[in-house]
């Protein structure tokens, strides 16, 4: 028999090798094609031997035979064979059977009886053999990546199929070609875009491979609009309804999405998430649910847990979550949450889902609270999940879900939880309608171990980072059974505990008041008015008991420390070193320690600190709550620390806390005396401003004013002017006289004219006047206001200038006001005179027709010449004016150079109070030093400091000095100006 066995593989060999050697040699391509096809049929059977003696001359006609598709698709299947190791149906092809005869079975290299399992390992092994023998050269795989550029069905199929089985045996050499090969990536998506089905479908396979674990990849991809390609294969298959192809796009979004940030903004930006909302539309008809019909559908749930997944940045989280409220996608699973005849596990990871989505979002939540589920009457969705998580018959992973459901509406959401709280209180009880505070109570104290740890750990969420809600709980009152007093949650909570329960229960409760009385002195108070609460938590902690029950030493232990930590020491009897000297005599404190850190050394506790959602493989394995370990972490330092302090100690820490108390107390005066500066100076220069403001406008009033006072010297100049010609023409002839009245009545006519426009200037200067005097009354009013409200003489003495200023302003425009009016007065006169004048000429023609004597014309010319002497004297006094006004003008010019300098002391005050400022701010510095020198001091004694308040104080400090500094550029853009 075995000699059969040798012979058979002998003439295999020798087949086989006559096989290559035609490959190698033969120069017409029907041989080589005939022999690659006789490999082809033997490779299936026959990996080792085949792939031993031929892949290299196969490589060789890939590279050499590109003309011939024919050929090369045998190649590429050939290699397809020897490489991949999944077990596929043979296909029957009649070439083959007709080019290769039959080999004797008993040749094949596989006979050997081994087991399944062996024999699978040998086959991975052969792959992964063959393939490091492929990739020797990375020139074969871009070899590959070209061939697939071939549109022939024949060529590019095989090269598909061959590519992604070298991406499974090694992904990452695979992987690292690809990338660096040039369009390598791109020439793999355009596989998407083939109308050839089986290619496709084969194709998301070969990207399925090639984006596992490779961010890069992945990213190039997503830019190579996968996403939009993907999304819309899936609905041409039919979304949730369609086959494996649905599937199998679904998982190369997961792997392209899932822990890529950058992928998951382009697909929200891209606004992909709204093209989601159709999958999740079920109708009222749930039943006969086909397996790939729920298997997609899984996935669809999974694809946006990914985008809201905790592990995910918090933006990138936050702003998906309100993408998916947006656009109804919440609203569609909430829908499929409330829907009857879902299958178990799809009600199950939309029930996850939900959570992600919903959790530490305040607008989803506040949706979800809202939702009611479709019974009669409607009750909350909140209700009917915890109805489930609370009944044992419910399948452990569904409670599971409910309780990751709720403790994700909880989380960041004081809102819900004082909802919760309250449905507790004796004031909002309704006894017709079943609350979820009343099914909390419920699964409290059921006989149900597991109901007792989910309701345990669902009310201590609602109490998480929530002080207000842990006092009100203490305000619940339990009525244990008919005639007996009711009691208070907390002292029930404890009862349960002592009466030595299973241990999952007890855990539960000892999280529950753990949670409760941290950092709330007032719920540690009520524990300890319990006279037999500390010692039942000492005896647990000294006693010697089992693996089991050190667990529950461990959480006996931090709740003892925690009752130390936050004591207020307002009950005599269990004082903080009461307490502290109650361990040292009955446990020890090197033994508490221990016991304290049994918590953190447990396996469970590792496990649930890892990720929020509760996963256990069995109810007994549910001990821990990740919120919870987060809390371990927190205080288990601490109170080492605590309980190690002697009272020596504790004084130094308590006259560190009076120091900086007293601290504080002077940094908030002085921060006080800072703020009230600094709105004064602000008061004082918006007053400043004003003044100056006002100023400006009373120079530009003057200004005009000088203006108008020009013009009217330059009129009287005419008019004189014209009057003086008038004379002249009164010494001519008689002939020359008619030409001169001609004259005079046109100049009369232009007089008049000039008197119309006087009096309208005179009106618009006493409606100026006017306003100028309501202007002094404002700035009186201002000025008076300042003076109440600067600190100090100086302050008082420059608004005091200021109004002396302004009445000097005021006095010197009455002034210039009475000189104009003066001028229209003389113009007046002028004007009535020359209409004297214009008259002589009139009465000299009338005497001339009765032949008036030369005599009285030369006693009438006589008293002309004497006018005219008069109103030469009247312009000399005119110029003397003129000269008056120009000394006025100078004297304002000087006032404005007074009011300069006013300003200029101004501002130096205003830098004098900054100086002071900057003193004062130096102070401060020197105080907030000392504080932060003492509060090191506290840390190094093992106190803990409310970083909080220092990044509070110091974002104080900081924003004075930046409003210090725009103080700064603010003057000095002033002095430029």
């Amino acid at each position: 028999m075995i000699s059969c066995v040798w012979s058979g593989a002998i003439c295999l060999n020798k087949k086989i090798h006559k096989l290559c050697d035609r490959v190698a040699s033969s120069t017409l391509l029907e041989d080589r094609r005939d022999a690659v096809r006789a490999l082809k049929s033997l490779s299936k059977k026959y990996r080792l031997e085949v792939g031993t003696q031929a892949m290299d001359h196969l490589v060789h006609i890939l590279q050499t035979d590109r003309s011939d598709s024919e050929i090369l698709g045998y190649a590429l299947d050939t290699l397809y064979n020897i490489i991949c190791n999944d077990e596929e149906e043979e296909q029957d092809e009649s070439e083959d059977m007709a080019v290769a005869p039959p080999i004797p079975v008993s040749g094949k290299h596989k006979n050997v009886p081994v087991s399944d399992e062996n024999a699978q390992k040998q086959d991975e092994d052969l792959g992964v053999l063959f393939t490091d023998k492929f990739l020797g050269d990375s020139e074969n795989v871009t070899l590959l990546l070209t061939l697939l550029e071939e549109f022939d069905f024949h060529v590019r199929w095989p090269g598909v199929k061959l590519l992604t089985a070298l991406l499974k045996n090694q992904c990452n050499q695979v992987q690292g070609v690809i990338l660096v090969s040039p369009m390598g990536v791109s020439r793999l998506m355009d596989l998407l875009a083939d109308s050839r089905e089986v290619i496709r479908n084969d194709g998301l396979l070969l990207l399925q491979q090639l984006t596992k674990g490779n961010a890069a990849i992945q990213k190039i991809v997503a830019f190579e609009n996968a996403f939009e390609r993907l999304l819309d294969i899936i609905t041409e298959e039919g979304s949730s309804d369609g086959g494996i192809v649905v599937e199998d796009c679904l998982l190369l979004l997961v792997n392209l999405l899932k822990n890529n940030s950058s992928n998951q903004n382009f697909f929200k930006e891209g606004s992909y998430i709204q093209r989601m909302k159709p999958w999740f539309e079920v109708g009222d008809d749930n039943s006969g649910w086909s397996a790939q019909k729920v298997t997609n559908l899984h996935l669809m749930l999974q694809l946006v847990r990914v985008m809201v997944s905790p592990v995910n940045s918090p933006g990138a989280t936050s702003s998906c979550q309100k993408s998916m409220y947006q656009c109804g996608l919440l609203q569609q699973l909430c829908t499929i949450l409330m829907a009857t005849g879902v299958p178990a596990d799809i009600l199950t990871e939309t029930i996850n889902t939900v959570s992600e989505v919903i959790r530490g979002s305040q607008i989803n939540q506040d949706y979800f609270a809202s939702v009611n589920a479709p019974s009669n009457p409607p009750r909350p969705a909140i209700v009917v999940l915890l109805m489930s998580m609370v009944n044992e018959r419910q399948p452990f992973v569904l409670r599971c879900a409910v309780l990751y459901c709720f403790q994700c509406f909880l989380y960041k959401n004081q809102k819900g939880q004082g909802e919760i709280v309250a449905t507790l209180l004796p004031s909002t009880i309704d006894a017709n309608s079943i609350s979820a505070g009343q099914l909390l109570c419920g699964g409290l104290f059921s006989a149900d171990s597991l109901s007792n740890w989910c309701a345990a750990v669902a009310l201590a969420h609602a109490l998480q980072d929530n002080l207000t809600q842990k006092e009100q709980l203490l305000r619940v009152q339990l009525a244990t059974s008919l005639g007996k007093p009711p009691v208070s949650l907390l002292q029930q909570c404890t009862n349960i505990l002592s009466q030595g329960s299973k241990v999952q229960t007890r855990v539960g409760l000892l999280m529950l008041l753990c949670t409760w009385i941290s950092n709330c002195p007032i719920a540690v108070t009520h524990f300890l008015h319990n006279q037999e609460n500390v010692p039942f938590l000492t005896g647990q902690i000294s006693e010697n008991l089992g693996e089991d029950e050190r667990l529950v030493q461990g959480l006996c232990a931090l709740l003892l420390g925690i009752c130390i930590y936050y004591n207020d020491n307002s009950l005599e009897n269990y004082t903080k070193e009461k307490l502290k000297q109650l361990i040292e005599k009955r446990i020890g404190k090197e033994n508490f320690v221990e016991k304290l850190g049994f918590v953190t050394k447990h396996e469970l506790y590792s496990r649930a600190a890892q990720k929020p959602q509760p996963v256990f493989p069995s109810p007994e394995q549910m001990l821990f709550d990740h919120e919870f370990t987060k809390l371990v972490k927190e205080l288990e330092g601490v109170i080492t620390k605590a309980v190690h302090k002697t009272s020596e100690e504790e004084k130094k820490e308590e006259e560190v806390k009076k120091t900086l108390e007293q601290h504080d107390s002077i940094v908030i005066q002085y921060k006080d005396l800072i703020r009230d500066q600094d709105t004064q100076i602000q008061e004082l220069r918006e007053q400043v401003s004003t003044l100056s403001l006002n100023s400006e406008q009373m120079q530009n009033q003057i200004t005009q004013q000088q203006s108008q006072i020009q013009q009217h010297k330059d009129q009287y100049n005419i008019l004189k002017l014209k009057l003086g010609k008038d004379s002249q023409g009164l010494s001519s002839s008689q002939g020359e006289g008619a030409h001169v009245n001609g004259l005079h009545s046109e100049e009369l006519s232009q007089l008049r004219e000039e008197v119309e426009e006087l009096r309208r200037q005179h009106t618009l200067q006493h409606t100026q006047l006017s306003d100028k005097d309501s202007l002094i009354n404002t700035l009186r009013c201002g000025a008076a206001a300042a003076a109440q409200t600067a600190e100090g003489g100086a302050g008082g003495s420059d608004n005091t200038e200021l109004l002396g200023e302004v009445e000097s302003l005021r006095s010197r425009v009455q002034a210039q006001c009475a000189e104009i009016s003066q001028l229209q007065t003389e113009r007046l006169e002028l004007i009535r005179r020359a209409e004297a004048v214009s008259s002589a000429p009139a009465s000299s023609r009338e005497s001339s027709a009765d032949t008036v004597p030369v005599s009285e014309l030369e006693s009438r010319l006589a008293a002309q010449t004497t006018e005219a002497e008069r109103l030469k004297e009247e312009c000399r006094g005119l110029r003397e004016g003129h000269a008056g006004l120009e000394q006025q003008l100078a004297s304002a010019q000087s006032t404005v150079a007074i009011e300069q300098t006013e300003k200029t002391k101004l501002q130096q005050e205003v830098q004098e109070s900054k100086k002071e400022q900057d003193d004062l701010l130096m102070l401060l510095a020197d105080q907030d030093q000392k504080i932060l020198n003492l509060k090191q001091r506290l840390r190094d004694l093992g106190e803990t400091i409310d970083e909080d308040e220092d990044e509070l104080d110091a974002r104080d400090h900081f924003g004075e000095d930046d409003d210090d500094d725009d103080d700064e550029e603010e003057e000095d853009e002033e002095n430029n100006d």
